[in-house]
């Protein structure tokens, strides 16, 4: 299947992407796994929109990755900046290429096969660096290779290196909710 093909298929409520041609499905994340996304993307947004840098974009929101045959991977989170932006003109459908930032926030469900399978689809396109972003575990894993990830916990910053110049945060900080956790059996 190419990739204009699988952007004309009816919505079935599934998240999916296609790898090498194959439509793969996951289920539906779950509800801390879209605190963290959401989380980030506030802290993100309003780095990125006070200077310009670019755009955020979530899930639903497809990279072509490779050609013949076709990968789109929609990472949970990713970012492009605005001189990307604009050369690539009106979007219609997928952008044509990767993020400059790709985060995937794992689930319970994620297979650590699957999960590096992404990354490696990622970074083979040319994402420069991509997070693993482990909410159990608290910590997020930065790859700028395949070969030597780094691995951040809580009391650690996370830097938006040369992508976002300027952005750090602690670790931490992506996991703070109010009131709690969402598996605290409060109501």
């Amino acid at each position: 299947m190419t990739a204009e093909e699988f952007y004309r298929l009816p919505n079935n409520g599934q998240v999916q992407e296609l790898v090498a041609g194959r439509i793969v499905s996951e289920p539906v994340p779950s509800m801390e796994h879209g605190r963290v996304a959401a989380k980030i993307v506030a802290l993100l947004d309003n780095f990125i929109s006070a200077r310009k840098l670019g755009l955020l974009f979530t899930c639903d929101s497809g990279f072509i990755l490779a050609r013949s045959p076709d990968t789109v991977r929609g990472p949970d989170i990713s970012f492009v900046s605005t001189d990307r932006l604009r050369g690539a003109g009106p979007i219609k459908g997928y952008f044509s290429g990767p993020p400059d930032l790709a985060i995937e926030v794992l689930s319970p469900h994620d297979r650590p096969g699957e999960v590096r399978s992404k990354v490696a689809d990622y970074l083979a396109a040319g994402t420069p660096i991509v997070w693993v972003v482990d909410s159990a575990a608290e910590t997020v894993t930065v790859y700028r290779s395949l070969l030597a990830p780094e691995t951040l916990a809580s009391d650690q910053e996370l830097s938006g290196e040369d992508i976002l110049p300027g952005f750090t945060l602690k670790v931490a900080e992506l996991f703070e909710c109010w009131p709690g956790p969402l598996d605290s059996g409060a109501t």
